[in-house]
């Protein structure tokens, strides 16, 4: 019976590498808002990681099946509660993607990837063909497309982005012929150049081009990445140590808590800090994909896969975006950022994975 198995089951190493990263976030907040109007936000950091660590024992606890059963309901509620945010929805920082009362609020955007994943693995589970077919593309396409523009809509372009990885993954891992790429080749840069013209907003469009060369506005658009790249080169090989990152403890690094968190932690922490906590993520990505290929079946892979693709996403563009090396998009740094509702939508996912885990052992 799994339900005495679960606890012996359960994917001990995952688990303990991902504490070990979620720890290292918990004490690079601490250091980031030490003395400012955030300093409260490393123990809520903590909080929010006991929450998450509750959700993955209980999505853990689910028969993943089930959850792929009720994926379409899901998804429809998905999007109607996306547009009740565009309704209701708290505005902050310039965009209206939050919900909630009084002091919590959450950003529902983050929990539609784990919709997202469920139902790429759902239809690709379903498929009656060996590859994807063009009217399969289409459909699926169309499907994933609905939450995104919703998402652009908010405006939030850095989590739209994060929904691409899983399609992707999903098609690639299930065949797909070399005549729909070439026609998705030329496709995409027609979709980009009318997102571009139409789609993207003015601050949206600045931060795409800044990253060229942030040396235009120093002052501006520019100023992030600037310091940004400051921040990292200070860390040189053993870092400066905790509470001592100049760049951090001075207020010159933007929100050294939340997207450019790896800034601060590798001004802190040096090359050497910085090596072991890529080692950590790389080990975390390995779990998940052991996971994957020990899956009783299809959807099984599918659903670890796609948990892979987007934690392998958001790793690239959010250490790409703090290194001058890709455009200033808002996607956080996966476990160690600050922010409960990119927290508990990690640990969903790994609840999920965890399940695949967990219910090899049920016949």
């Amino acid at each position: 019976m799994a339900h005495y198995r679960s606890i012996r089951d359960l994917d001990w190493p995952l688990l303990v590498i991902t504490l070990l990263i979620c720890a290292m976030g918990v004490l690079q907040i601490y250091s980031a808002t030490r003395g400012t109007k955030y300093d409260d936000a490393w123990w809520k950091q903590a909080l929010w990681v006991l929450a998450g660590l509750l959700i993955m024992w209980i999505v853990a606890q689910i028969d993943y099946h089930t959850l792929l059963g009720q994926a379409y309901v899901l998804y429809f509620l998905s999007v109607a509660s996306l547009v009740l945010v565009l309704f209701i929805g708290t505005t902050r920082f310039g965009g209206r993607r939050w919900i909630g009362y009084g002091s919590f609020h959450f950003q529902l955007s983050e929990f539609v990837k784990t919709v997202i994943i469920l139902l790429v693995a759902r239809y690709m589970t379903e498929l009656k063909t060996d590859r994807v077919e063009g009217r399969d593309l289409l459909k699926l396409g169309g499907l994933v497309a609905v939450p995104m523009l919703l998402v652009v809509k908010q405006p939030d372009l850095g989590t739209a982005l994060t929904y691409l990885p899983i399609l992707a993954v999903g098609i690639l891992l299930a065949g797909l012929r070399w005549q729909y790429l070439v026609v998705l080749g030329v496709i995409l840069p027609l979709a980009v150049f009318v997102g571009w013209r139409y789609g993207l907003k003015d601050y949206q469009k600045t931060r795409l081009v800044t990253f060229l060369d942030p040396g235009q506005d120093p002052q501006g658009s520019g100023y992030q990445v600037i310091q940004s790249r400051i921040a990292v080169g200070a860390g040189r090989l053993w870092g400066r140590g905790v509470t001592k990152g100049t760049q951090t403890q001075y207020g010159f690094l933007p929100v050294p808590h939340t997207d450019f968190i790896f800034s601060a932690f590798a001004e802190e922490h040096g090359f050497v800090g910085v090596v072991v906590m890529l080692g950590l993520y790389f080990l975390l990505l390995m779990q998940i994909v052991q996971n994957a290929q020990m899956a009783p079946d299809r959807s099984g892979m599918y659903l670890c896969m796609g948990v892979c693709a987007l934690l392998l996403f958001h790793i690239l563009v959010n250490i790409g975006m703090v290194v001058g090396s890709m455009p200033v998009t808002g996607i956080p740094l996966p476990l160690m950022s600050y922010g409960g509702s990119n927290i508990l939508s990690f640990f969903l996912m790994l609840g999920l994975v965890n399940s695949v885990r967990l219910w090899r052992f049920v016949s």
